[in-house]
C-alpha cells in the first residue's frame, strides 16, 4: 500500500467525488477507482458509499479516513524536516505577545535573531492575555508571550524570565525624590491600574489584600502604553515592569523606584501549542528567546 493511494483515498472523502479526487491527483478517474477498490480488498469490506450525488465514507471509511490524514500530515512534516536541513534558515515567525512585554525586552531576541540566523523575520503581534492563547492554540501564532504563565489544555509552557516590577511616577511627584517607596504609601494615593482581568493587575490585588493595603485606582486601562501616558500627565502612579519604561526613564518624563519591602516580580512565559512541530524559523526564534533570557536585565 502506497502513499499515494491513501491521498487519493482521503481527497475522495474531502470532495465527495471520484473525479475531483482525479483532478486533484492528475490521474484518470479509472485510476482513482481502482486504488479505492485495492484498498477495499486489503480490509475486506466497503470503505465507501456512493450515491448519484456524493460519495461519502462508510463506518470504517470514516476510521480509515482519520488515521490516513495523520499518517499523510506527520509524513508532510517529516518531509518538510529534511528538506529544511538542507537549506539555510529563513523565513518568518509570528509571536503573540501582551502589551506589558516592551520592545526594550523584545529587542535582546531580535539582536539575538539577527547574529545568528538573519534571514529569520519574527513578526510581532500584540494582544490581550487570553488572545495571546487562542492565537497559539487555533495555529495563529507560532509562539506566544504571556504573564504569569497559567496550564492550559492545548498549551506547553516554556519559562522566560521574570519582570522586576516598581513604582512608577512623573518626576515632579512626591515619590519621585524618595529612593524607594513602601507598598503602604500607595495607600489613598491616585493608582493607575490595569484592567481587572489581566493577570498583572489580579496579582498586585492579591499583593495588596495580603498587606491588608487599600488601593483605590482611578484609572483602569488594558495597554501598558496608555498607563504610562496617564502617569506621565500627573493623574496617579502606577506599578509597571520596569523594561517596559526604559525609554521614558531615559528621557526624563518618568520616574522609577523599588520596593522598601524588597523586590516585587512577575514571571513571564512563552507558549507553544502542545505536539505542534516547529518548523526550523519558528525553533531559532525560540532558541533566541533562550539566549536573551540569559541576558542580564537593565534596571
Amino acid at each position: 500500500m502506497q502513499l499515494e493511494s491513501l491521498k487519493m483515498f482521503c481527497d475522495v472523502v474531502e470532495t465527495g467525488s471520484f473525479s475531483r479526487a482525479a483532478q486533484l491527483n492528475h490521474v484518470t478517474q479509472s485510476a482513482v477507482s481502482q486504488q479505492i477498490r485495492a484498498l477495499e480488498n486489503r480490509y475486506e469490506q466497503k470503505l465507501l458509499s456512493r450515491s448519484a450525488r456524493q460519495v461519502t465514507p462508510t463506518p470504517a471509511g470514516e476510521r480509515l479516513f482519520r488515521g490516513c490524514k495523520e499518517i499523510l500530515a506527520r509524513f508532510a512534516e517529516v518531509e518538510q524536516e529534511i528538506r529544511e536541513q538542507a537549506t539555510e534558515i529563513q523565513g518568518a515567525t509570528t509571536v503573540s505577545t501582551i502589551y506589558s512585554v516592551g520592545l526594550h525586552e523584545l529587542n535582546a531576541v531580535q539582536k539575538q535573531l539577527l547574529k545568528t540566523h538573519p534571514k529569520v523575520n519574527m513578526r510581532l503581534n500584540y494582544r490581550r492575555n487570553d488572545q495571546v492563547y487562542d492565537d497559539v492554540i487555533l495555529g495563529a501564532a507560532e509562539i506566544g508571550i504571556v504573564a504569569y504563565p497559567q496550564p492550559r489544555a492545548g498549551v506547553d509552557i516554556v519559562p522566560f524570565r521574570d519582570d522586576k516590577l516598581a513604582v512608577v511616577c512623573a518626576t515632579a511627584h512626591a515619590f519621585a525624590s524618595k529612593a524607594k517607596v513602601s507598598l503602604t504609601a500607595l495607600s489613598g494615593v491616585p493608582f493607575i491600574a490595569f484592567d481587572r482581568e489581566a493577570p498583572t493587575r489580579k496579582a498586585l490585588d492579591r499583593l495588596f489584600r495580603e498587606k491588608n493595603i487599600d488601593i483605590n485606582p482611578v484609572m483602569e486601562m488594558d495597554n501598558v502604553e496608555t498607563i504610562k501616558r496617564a502617569v506621565e500627565m500627573g493623574l496617579g502612579v502606577a506599578i509597571l515592569p520596569i523594561a517596559t519604561a526604559h525609554a521614558e526613564i531615559k528621557a526624563g518624563s518618568l520616574v522609577a523606584k523599588p520596593f522598601a519591602e524588597g523586590p516585587v516580580s512577575r514571571p513571564i512565559g512563552l507558549l507553544i501549542r502542545k505536539g505542534k512541530y516547529l518548523d526550523r524559523a519558528s525553533a531559532a526564534v525560540l532558541e533566541a528567546f533562550k539566549q536573551a533570557a540569559l541576558i542580564p536585565h537593565e534596571d
